[in-house]
Order: C-alpha cells, then structure tokens, then sequence
C-alpha cells in the first residue's frame, strides 16, 4: 500500500520541569498571567508529526512517502529520515526559511505545555499532492499542519477519489468548525484523542453519532484507558500497553497512528490495528524523543505475544510479507 503521509516535520526542543505546573497557577489570575518554568534539563529531537508517523512505520518495514515543507536547515534531518527507510522524495526544502520547530516542557505529573513555530511549515499551503507525485497514492494520512494546507489537502483527495486518514491533532484548536466539518467529510478514517474529540463536538456542534456517521471509521485514543474504535455500528475497544516507564510522552500518538496504520496496510482487523499501535505507543512512550524508539519485527512481534493474542496475524511482519 503506497502512503502518503503529509504534515509537520519539525525539530523538537523537549524540556523537563522538576514540579506541577498546576500549583503554580491561580486561577483568580489567569487573565494577569506571567509565568516562567525553570527546567533542569533540555534535548533537542527530531520531530514534527508526519515525520514522526512516517519514522514509526518505516520501523515496520514500511516505506512512507513523506510530504511536508522545511527549511535550508533540513540536511541533517533528511540523511535521519532516509537512512532510517522514509522516503524523502516527496518532501518540499524552502531555503528561505527555517523548519518549524516545537518546544514542549513537562512536568512531573506528565503535563505538557507546548509551543510551536510554523516556520516552513506556514508555506505549506502553496503546495498540492500534484506537484510531487504524478500517480495516485493508495492512502493520504493528512496530519498537523498549516491548517489552510490541510483544508487544501482534504478537498484534493476528495476530487481525485483518494483515501485519506484525517489526524486533526493539536490543530483543532487553530481549525474552526468549519474548516473541521471539511475535513471529516468523506474521510475514509479520522483519528483524534478524547480531549480532540471534545473539541470537534463544541466547534461543529456534531455529536459523536453524528460523527460516526461522517466517516467509515472513527478512532478516539484515551491516552492509558486505550482508544475506541466505531465502524457502522459496532464499538471496538481495545486496551493500552503499560510501559516499563514514562520517560516523555511527547510522540506517543503519532506512534500509535503509525501502528495502527501498519493494520491497516497488512488488512487486520481494526482491534488487531489498535492494539499494535498501543504497543507502538508504549514503545515512543519509553524513550525521551519522538523517534528515538527502536524495535526489530522480531522483538515488536515477541513483546506483543507477551501481553496480548494476535491468533498468528503478526507472522506477515517476520516474514516481510
């Protein structure tokens, strides 16, 4: 299946504040808020979300086709992606600007606060599936993005009768209703988190039935309750993976779409699809850094056999078939 995943690619500058954000905030004060966090520590990652999906999947044996917009400082980035199975052919270098770039601080209890420069990502809205594939892809993932850029891409594929994953991440809260109503429409799947979810429902006044109906299939990760998946008129819940330990969060999602996207590829079953994504998560969840994770099909297959029964599906990826 030749996907084409599309969205951020960034560098991420991950922090690591030593308390609880939430005792430093008074709520009686927020309209007069001032707050610094001083952290103890900083690491700079590889990062952005299509990127991070892609990764996660070549992992997998896949070969992605990454589409996104960076800057002149993409080099060593590239020579990342590509040594590590992404194809980065369908990727757009503007040397007039710089990759975006992200910057997450975490504090003990797994709270996030997070700020993100578009940077070349802003320009991403000058550019179509067109102007770097000349076939039609089997499936576009449409993920975090310059948020004109993803209304663009979504309208494409529905005129050209491509399948497309629509992952609105933290860009729901950028995408008016609107803009989110024109991206669930006709999407083959959406995939959100439960906070996500809750924020679609207030902007396009669509109730989860109404929701469902919108897509063929509706994914709602609920972070370690598991996620939730609605085709027709069945609900499928499948279970998350603890991890041996949290050392940041930051990427466990897109690592989970790669998984779950994996399923897809190999034509599981949407249970099977999730649960191999949860694992992937717990994978990205053990390590600081988005695509720092690191497994052998061997090893992915073997670990899942140990907490959950896959009835003998996962044979495909020992063999690479």
């Amino acid at each position: 299946m030749e996907t084409l995943v599309t969205g951020s690619i960034a560098y991420d500058y991950l922090m690591r504040f030593p308390g609880s954000f939430q005792k430093h905030f008074i709520p009686d004060e927020l309209h007069n808020m001032s707050l610094s966090f001083l952290v103890d520590d900083m690491t700079k990652h590889w990062g952005g979300v299509a990127a991070n999906i892609a990764f996660t999947m070549a992992k997998f044996g896949l070969r992605p086709q990454l589409m996104g917009t960076v800057g002149r400082d993409f080099g060593d980035y590239r020579r990342w992606l590509e040594g590590n199975g992404v194809d980065c052919g369908t990727v757009i270098q503007i040397d007039e600007v710089f990759t975006a770039s992200f910057f997450a601080n975490t504090d003990d209890d797994n709270n996030q606060l997070a700020f993100f420069y578009g940077g070349a990502m802003n320009l991403a809205r000058n550019y179509a599936i067109a102007d770097v594939l000349s076939r039609k892809p089997d499936l576009v993932v449409i993920s975090p993005n310059d948020p004109v850029a993803m209304v663009k891409l979504c309208d494409e594929c529905r005129r050209g009768a491509i399948r497309f994953i629509y992952d609105p991440g933290q860009q729901v809260a950028r995408l008016c209703g609107a803009e989110l109503r024109r991206g669930i429409e006709d999407a083959f799947m959406v995939i959100v988190n439960i906070y996500e979810a809750s924020v679609i429902y207030e902007k396009t006044e669509l109730t989860l039935s109404e929701l469902r109906d919108q897509t063929e299939i509706l994914v709602i990760t609920e972070s370690e309750n598991g996620s939730k998946i609605y085709h027709g008129d069945d609900v499928i819940k499948a279970e998350a993976f603890t991890p041996v330990e949290i050392a940041d969060p930051t990427g466990a999602g897109d690592a989970y779409r790669a998984g779950f996207i994996l399923g897809l590829s190999k034509g599981m079953p949407l249970k099977l699809c999730a649960q191999i994504g949860a694992l992937s998560a717990t994978y990205a969840l053990e390590v600081v850094g988005t695509q720092n994770h690191s497994f052998s099909p061997e090893e992915f297959v073997a670990r899942f056999r140990s907490l959950a029964d896959d009835a003998g599906r996962l044979d495909c990826l020992l063999s690479g078939t």
